[in-house]
C-alpha cells in the first residue's frame, strides 16, 4: 500500500519534472547538465529544509551543539535512501531472509513504525542474514489503524518464524510505532514466544509532534495518552525484563527524547542521529547484535 503509493508519487514528480526541463531547455536554453544535477539534489535539499525545522523544533530550550546539526544531515540522507531507494520498492508483504550456513542464532522477526514498510530494515535484515539469524520482516496493514489490530498479524508472524527454523523463541525488534506493536502484541498473546524485545526510538511515553492527531494508531502516540498508560500497566516486571530500549537525544519525530523509558528498563542513548537513522547507524546496529546474542551493555554512546 505504501510502496505503491510512494511509486505513484516518483513517477508523477519525474514525469512533471520532465516536462518542466523541456519547458526550460526549449524556452530558456537551460543546459541539460544543470537540470540533472537539480533533479538529482532537489529532493535532498527539501529534506534537509525539512529535517532541520522538525529537529530545531524539538531541541529541547538551551540545548545545542554540534550533535544537532550532524543528526540533521545523517537523518535527511537516511530518509532520502530509504524512502526513494528502498520503500518505494517493496514488492510483498514480507520478506524472509535465512543464513547461509545453518542458523544457530535466535530468529528474528523486524517491525516497522508509522507510515513506513519493511523497506526502512534494508541494512539491518542483511546484517542480521549474514550473522546467522534467520530474519522476517513484515508489512503493518492496513496503515492507520488502532495499533491492537497489528497484533493478530504479529502472532501469524511470529508462528511462521518458529516453523521455519524449529525454535520456541524468538527475537522481536520494531522501530518507532513497532515497538509499541510489539508491546500490545505481548499484552494479547503473552511472551512465552519471546527471547528479547527490542525498540529503537518508539514513543513509550507518546510524542508531542502530533498532538491532535486523529488517525487510531496516531491517537495513540500522543505525549502521555490513556492508552499508553494502560499498556504499561498492563506489564509485569517479569516482561520488562524482556525488553531492551533504545532512543536518541536527536530525535525530531519522537520527543521529549530522554523521557521515552520504561519503569524498570534502562535505555541505551545514542547522539548524534536522528529518527530513522536508529534503522541505519552503525553503532546501533552493534548495540542491537549484542542485544540479541544475550550480551547486552547499558551506556551512553556518542
Amino acid at each position: 500500500m505504501l510502496a505503491a503509493f510512494l511509486r505513484r508519487l516518483f513517477f508523477w514528480q519525474t514525469l512533471g519534472y520532465a516536462a518542466i526541463s523541456v519547458w526550460l531547455v526549449g524556452v530558456w536554453q537551460w543546459q541539460t547538465w544543470w537540470l540533472l544535477a537539480a533533479w538529482l539534489s532537489l529532493p535532498l535539499l527539501i529534506l534537509s529544509v525539512w529535517t532541520a525545522k522538525l529537529t530545531l523544533h524539538s531541541r529541547p530550550p538551551g540545548v545545542g551543539g554540534w550533535a544537532w546539526w550532524r543528526a540533521i544531515a545523517g537523518e535527511s540522507w537516511a530518509i532520502y535512501r530509504l524512502f526513494v531507494g528502498s520503500m518505494p520498492w517493496v514488492r510483498s508483504a514480507s520478506q524472509l531472509l535465512t543464513p547461509k550456513a545453518a542458523a544457530s542464532r535466535v530468529p528474528v522477526l523486524l517491525i516497522h513504525g508509522y507510515c513506513c514498510n519493511y523497506g526502512v530494515w534494508r541494512d539491518v535484515a542483511a546484517r542480521l542474514q549474514a550473522l546467522g539469524h534467520t530474519v522476517l520482516a513484515i508489512n503493518l496493514e492496513p496503515l492507520f489503524c488502532s495499533i491492537d489490530d497489528y497484533a493478530p498479524q504479529v502472532e501469524q508472524a511470529v508462528a511462521q518464524l518458529r516453523a521455519q527454523t524449529g525454535q520456541q523463541r524468538i527475537a522481536l525488534v520494531g522501530h518507532s510505532m513497532g515497538g509499541l506493536v510489539i508491546r500490545a502484541w505481548m499484552r494479547a498473546y503473552g511472551d512465552t514466544q519471546v527471547a528479547v524485545a527490542v525498540t529503537l526510538g518508539s514513543p513509550h511515553q507518546g510524542t508531542q509532534i502530533t498532538p491532535h492527531a486523529k488517525l487510531p494508531n496516531a491517537r495513540q502516540m500522543v505525549w502521555a495518552n490513556d492508552w499508553l498508560q494502560a499498556l504499561q500497566e498492563s506489564e509485569s516486571p517479569q516482561r520488562r525484563a524482556l525488553l531492551r530500549v533504545a532512543l536518541t537525544e536527536q530525535d525530531a519525530i519522537v520527543f521529549p527524547q530522554c523521557a521515552q523509558t520504561l519503569p524498570g528498563v534502562d535505555a541505551q542513548v545514542f547522539s548524534g542521529i536522528g529518527h530513522l537513522q536508529l534503522c541505519t547507524d552503525a553503532r546501533v546496529f552493534a548495540w542491537l547484535a549484542a542485544q540479541l546474542n544475550g550480551n547486552g551493555y547499558q551506556q551512553s554512546l556518542g
